[in-house]
């Protein structure tokens, strides 16, 4: 197995040659590094499965945008979509399973992540160390550690990094902000989340079983703690284990307290945050994470609260959203659109409908800014980690059972236990990143 550090010591010598592309690697220098609306970029995929490929999708759709190589652990994925790709463009992509060997490539501009949550931090620190951009889906990592190393290395090497969190994007996201911002609403004093769905309970679960011939087990796992092969675990299902991801909360969670918090201009942890959950809809739901699960975040003038089950109904009829609650009326939004339902005519009533223009606005802005070399993002690698850090801080309150102060200067809660699930040991082979 290559090491990370003889990886990383490749790299700085490719990029020392001036192996990665002229035009971007020399960032600190404006004029050198500006590119023009004409120049292609070319661009690899990490993780082609689900996210990744729909990712990748709006991103070819993008003009000047060719990708160039595609890296997965599952043979027939890779294999499926490369052919998919030399269908629809006509020209066949690198195929790779170790996204090591595709980072080595010199005329790679920038990688999308959407592999699970485990890996981001990892390819994307490898990523930024060999000169490339960065598109990494949501939450940008699965632990506080990560997320503060992802966001150090993205300005440690000078990069345009953008989040998969599109809905700073959309017109009718951008419009509920504006609204919020007018002031029409009063003083808001309560900010409510809610994402209620099924597939957060695995009732059916696989047994352990061998490792499928076309899928590189030891890869998927990296980092993560030695485990053994379960379909249940794998592919989609990864999302509601501990070690992989974590539950509804830093899934669906991330985009909605990202309204929230935007919003509520929040750029700051909370004051304290109280948080308990179990697997209580379906007791013998084979997930790690939590079925059931309340969350409140602390601030000096509000509150915030996050609420999930498995049972698909929800306030207003809707089985996710957001709530902001003020003293003039209360503006209630999903992707679905948003409404302000007035208190005593004290405010206009108001709607807002989507055009679903989300994804390929954000893609096109992670673009723009990498031509401008413009490191503000519609979603910033700041933004994803915020948003990522108080998604894992409901969920390490609700595992030790105990309201939480977390200082994000010394990066340690006032909790011992709570300290302990900040940073994940990786597994043998791996290594935790270093700046």
């Amino acid at each position: 197995m290559v090491t990370r550090r003889d990886f990383l010591k490749k790299m700085g010598t490719l990029a020392m040659a001036g192996a990665v592309s002229p035009s971007l690697v020399n960032a600190k220098s404006p004029k050198a590094s500006v590119m023009g609306a004409n120049d292609r970029i070319n661009i690899g995929l990490i993780g082609c499965r689900s996210m990744g490929w729909t990712d990748l999708l709006n991103a070819i759709n993008v003009p000047g945008v060719e990708c160039v190589a595609l890296c997965d652990i599952d043979k027939n994925i890779l294999d499926s979509r490369a052919a998919e790709l030399t269908k629809n463009k006509g020209k066949k992509p690198e195929i790779y399973g170790d996204y090591r060997k595709l980072l080595e490539r010199k005329d790679i501009d920038a990688v999308l992540i959407g592999t699970p949550d485990h890996w981001h931090c990892l390819q994307l620190v490898d990523a930024c160390a060999a000169g490339k951009d960065v598109y990494v889906q949501k939450p940008i990592a699965n632990s506080i550690a990560e997320c503060d190393m992802m966001a150090k290395a993205a300005k440690h090497y000078n990069r345009v990094v953008s989040v998969g969190q599109q809905q700073r994007s959309a017109k009718l996201w951008i419009e509920m902000k504006k609204f919020i911002d007018s002031g029409q609403l009063g003083h808001i004093s309560r900010v409510n989340v809610w994402a209620n769905f099924r597939y957060a309970a695995i009732l059916n679960p696989a047994k352990d079983s061998e490792v499928p011939a076309h899928i590189d087990f030891d890869m998927w796992l990296g980092p993560a703690p030695e485990r053994t092969y379960n379909a249940s675990r794998h592919h989609g299902s990864w999302r509601m284990f501990w070690d992989y991801g974590g539950g509804l909360l830093t899934d669906w969670g991330v985009h909605l307290l990202d309204m929230a918090l935007w919003g509520m201009k929040v750029d700051h942890m909370p004051n304290r945050v109280m948080a308990t959950g179990g697997n209580w809809a379906y007791p013998d739901n084979f997930a790690e994470t939590f079925d059931t699960m309340s969350v409140i975040y602390e601030f000096d003038d509000f509150v915030m609260t996050w609420n999930n089950t498995t049972i698909e109904s929800g306030p207003y009829g809707k089985n996710y959203g957001v709530e902001f609650v003020g003293t003039n009326g209360t503006l209630v939004a999903n992707r679905e659109g948003w409404e302000v339902y007035p208190l005593q005519g004290k405010c206009e009533a108001a709607k807002c409908t989507p055009d679903y223009q989300d994804l390929p606005l954000h893609h096109a802005d992670f673009y723009n800014c990498m031509r401008t070399r413009n490191m503000q993002t519609a979603c910033t690698i700041d933004n994803g980690a915020m948003c990522a850090k108080y998604a894992h801080l409901g969920n390490i309150s609700a595992r030790v059972g105990s309201a939480l102060v977390y200082d994000n200067e010394k990066q340690r809660f006032d909790n011992k236990e709570a300290n302990k699930l900040i940073k994940p040991t990786y597994r043998k082979g791996w290594e935790f990143p270093k700046l």
